[in-house]
């Protein structure tokens, strides 16, 4: 047996059960429906909408309701938001309702200039008390679950999270997710799990960890060492959506195996084509090309191919090119 089987296991956040622990945390300009569907079908227990603006939702703005729709395979949906604005949020509660939320996150940990400008994401750190007027207010407009993500402060001169997590806590939210670096260290360095460990002994809500996630073995470390409720993947999703059947395997067998290179070459096509079915041709063709250096990295000779792929304009240009790479032309059919 295992030793560390209980690794993974069900979770509860407020009303929501889900029946596991491993999550794909929101990313801007990367987990939309077509991505979320892959991570779905790879054992994801639940993934976050891309960051929308609280704002924006106040004001019914088409493109940002569009991305609160649901990928076909997707039973529970998280949908995180971002903003200040404490007095819009039972209005933002009505407009995301017809959308059918599972649970509503607040963006308190985002490190990018034009949101902190606003005075939301990682600016809201520098506000406790903002955080808890934020959470009570969504929590007497609703009964989802709301949840908080943050960051451990500011700088190293304002290492805070256990103050905005007892802000967030006190407000009533029902767990709180840690990136344990700071807002100037961005993504760089290294995260401090010692922080997620620490957050865990001292709150009462669940605790979901995120921060150098990029395979099997650093989830299973991070849930070892911390003894935190559940991991977010982030970056180390993408390109890469097995990794959730794969931490699965690893956490309850004890082994998982790699995802063969005709396998990733096909979702990578998958992904494509349901892109192009949500939105059309051209535009998917332009937005996968972002995700192409993540699925082909690490495949032999395929620094050409991905010269082409970021020109490509049709999904045969993407086939084309992706023949190059020597595999069976059935491993990519779509």
């Amino acid at each position: 047996m295992n030793k560390d089987r209980n690794l993974y296991h069900p979770l509860k956040i407020g009303s929501l059960k889900l029946e596991g622990n491993l999550f794909l945390a929101p990313l801007a300009g990367y987990s939309d429906k077509s991505f979320r569907y892959f991570c779905i079908e790879n054992k994801a227990n639940l993934c976050y909408t891309e960051m929308v603006s609280a704002e924006a939702l106040y004001r019914n703005q088409v493109k940002t309701l569009n991305l609160l729709e649901r990928a076909e395979n997707e039973k529970t949906l998280a949908f995180q938001i971002f903003g200040n604005n404490v007095e819009i949020l039972g209005k933002v509660v009505e407009a995301i309702t017809p959308y059918k939320p599972d649970l509503i996150d607040i963006n308190c940990g985002c490190p990018v200039t034009k949101v902190v400008k606003t005075g939301a994401g990682s600016s809201l750190l520098l506000h406790p008390e903002t955080i808890y007027k934020m959470v009570k207010e969504l929590k007497n407009n609703t009964d989802l679950p709301v949840t908080v993500k943050i960051r451990s402060g500011w700088d190293q001169n304002s290492i805070n999270y256990l103050e905005t997590a007892s802000a967030a806590q006190e407000g009533g939210c029902d767990a709180i997710a840690l990136h344990p670096r700071t807002r100037s260290q961005m993504y760089s360095g290294f995260s401090t799990w010692s922080h997620l460990k620490i957050l865990k002994e001292k709150m009462e809500v669940p605790i979901l960890g995120s921060g150098d996630l990029f395979s099997p073995e650093d989830a299973q470390k991070m849930l070892l060492e911390t003894k935190i409720d559940g991991v977010l993947f982030a970056r180390g999703a993408l390109g890469n959506p097995f990794i959730f059947s794969q931490t699965q395997s690893l956490l309850t067998l004890g082994q998982y195996s790699p995802a063969p290179i005709d396998e990733r070459i096909n979702v990578l096509l998958r992904h494509l084509k349901l892109t192009a079915e949500n939105t059309n041709e051209e535009n998917a063709c332009k937005l996968l090309r972002k995700h192409v250096g993540f699925y082909l990295k690490g495949i032999p000779n395929s620094s050409s191919v991905k010269q082409k792929l970021v020109r490509a304009e049709t999904i045969n240009d993407y086939k084309n090119a992706l023949n190059l790479l020597d595999l069976n032309s059935d491993s990519i059919s779509i």
